[in-house]
C-alpha cells in the first residue's frame, strides 16, 4: 500500500511540474528580437516578433544556404560542381539555379551566373588576380555563357569542364528568402531579414508600425560604414536587393575597376549608373535583376524591368556633380 501511495504521489508531483513547465511556457509573451552576425563575407541584421530566440534556427538555415552556395567554401555544392564533381544538386541548388537561367535569358545575357573565371581574373572572385590582357579576357569568355551550363536529372552538365559559376549576385537573396521562410513556418508574422543589403520584410516592427527601409547613397564606402541614405520606403510587405558599384571596387593607376562584369564583353562596367533597387516577388528574383541592371545601364535596366510582371526598379545616376533619381512606372514610395 505505502509503495503505492508513494507511485501516485510521484506521479501527481510530475504532473504538476509538467503543468507549471507548461504554464510558463504558454504565458510567454511575444517580443521583437534581433540577431545579428556575420555570413557570405557581409553582417545580417534580423529583427522579428516571436515567443523566444530563434538564432539557432536562423544559423542553421545560414549555413545551408552557405553549404549549397559559396564559392568561398571549398566543401560546398557550387564549388565541388566548379571542381568538376558529378555530385547530385538539391532543391535548393535547383532554385537558384533555374531562377538564374530564367534572368539570363530576359536580360540577354547581362546577369549570367557563368560569369566566374572574370569575376575570379579581375580579383573579385574566389581565385587570385590575373594579369589582365585583351587575349586573356577574349580566351576567358570562351568559357562563359548561360548556355554553357544545364541541369539534367539533377545534375549539372557543361558544355566545357572548365566553366564555373558563380552565385554571388543571386545568393544573398535567396538566404534572405529562406531566413523569413524559416520564421514565417516557426510562427513568425512580422520580421525583417537583411543580409549585405538584401532586405525581406512582412508585417510590422515593435512599433506596430510598417518597416522604415532605407536606400543607400551612392559614395564610395568600401567598408561600408557611412551608411548615408539617398531616400526611404514605408512598406509591410517587400523583397528588394540593391547592387552598386560604390563599394566593392579598387583602382589600378588612375582607372577604377568595378566589381560590377559585364559577362558579354568581359570587362568592368563603365557607365553613369552608380546604383539599382529592385523589388520583387522574392528577394533571389529581385538579387538578380539589380545586377542585371547595373551591368545594362540606365535605359536597359528600365527596359528590362518593364518586362517582368513583379518587379519595379529605383535607379541612382551619376550627372556631373549631382544624382540623378529614375524610377519604372509603378515603383512604390
Amino acid at each position: 500500500m505505502n509503495r503505492q501511495r508513494m507511485l501516485i504521489s510521484l506521479t501527481l508531483i510530475a504532473l504538476t511540474v509538467g503543468l507549471l513547465v507548461w504554464n510558463q511556457t504558454a504565458e510567454q509573451p511575444a517580443r521583437y528580437f534581433r540577431n545579428e552576425g556575420r555570413i557570405f563575407g557581409t553582417v545580417y541584421n534580423i529583427q522579428y516578433e516571436a515567443h523566444k530566440d530563434l538564432h539557432d534556427s536562423i544559423l542553421a538555415t545560414l549555413r545551408q544556404v552557405d553549404s549549397t552556395l559559396s564559392m568561398f567554401n571549398s566543401r560546398s555544392l557550387i564549388a565541388r560542381i566548379n571542381r568538376g564533381e558529378d555530385i547530385a544538386t538539391t532543391a535548393d541548388f535547383e532554385a537558384v539555379f533555374q531562377e538564374a537561367q530564367r534572368i539570363s535569358v530576359l536580360s540577354d545575357g547581362a546577369f549570367d551566373i557563368t560569369v566566374a573565371p572574370l569575376v575570379n581574373a579581375w580579383g573579385f572572385g574566389f581565385q587570385n588576380k590575373a594579369t589582365i590582357t585583351p587575349q586573356r579576357i577574349d580566351s576567358l569568355r570562351e568559357l562563359v555563357g548561360y548556355d554553357k551550363v544545364s541541369l539534367v536529372q539533377h545534375h549539372i552538365r557543361k558544355t566545357d569542364i572548365r566553366v564555373q559559376m558563380d552565385a554571388g549576385a543571386i545568393a544573398k537573396g535567396f538566404a534572405c528568402d529562406q531566413v523569413a521562410k524559416r520564421l514565417q513556418q516557426l510562427g513568425c508574422q512580422n520580421l525583417l531579414v537583411e543580409i549585405g543589403g538584401e532586405i525581406v520584410a512582412k508585417g510590422t516592427n515593435s512599433q506596430g508600425q510598417p518597416w522604415t527601409i532605407g536606400i543607400s547613397k551612392p559614395v564610395d564606402d568600401p567598408a561600408g560604414m557611412q551608411r548615408q541614405l539617398q531616400d526611404k520606403l514605408t512598406t509591410t510587405d517587400l523583397c528588394m536587393a540593391t547592387s552598386g558599384n560604390y563599394r566593392n571596387f579598387y583602382y589600378e593607376g588612375t582607372e577604377r575597376r568595378s566589381h560590377t562584369i559585364d559577362p558579354r564583353t568581359g570587362y568592368p562596367v563603365q557607365h553613369s549608373l552608380l546604383s539599382a533597387s529592385v523589388t520583387a516577388s522574392s528577394c533571389m528574383r529581385a538579387d538578380a535583376l539589380a545586377t542585371a541592371c547595373m551591368v545594362m545601364g540606365e535605359d536597359d535596366a528600365i527596359r528590362l524591368i518593364d518586362k517582368v510582371a513583379d518587379a519595379e526598379c529605383y535607379l541612382i545616376i551619376a550627372e556631373q556633380d549631382s544624382l540623378r533619381i529614375r524610377t519604372s512606372t509603378h515603383w512604390l514610395k
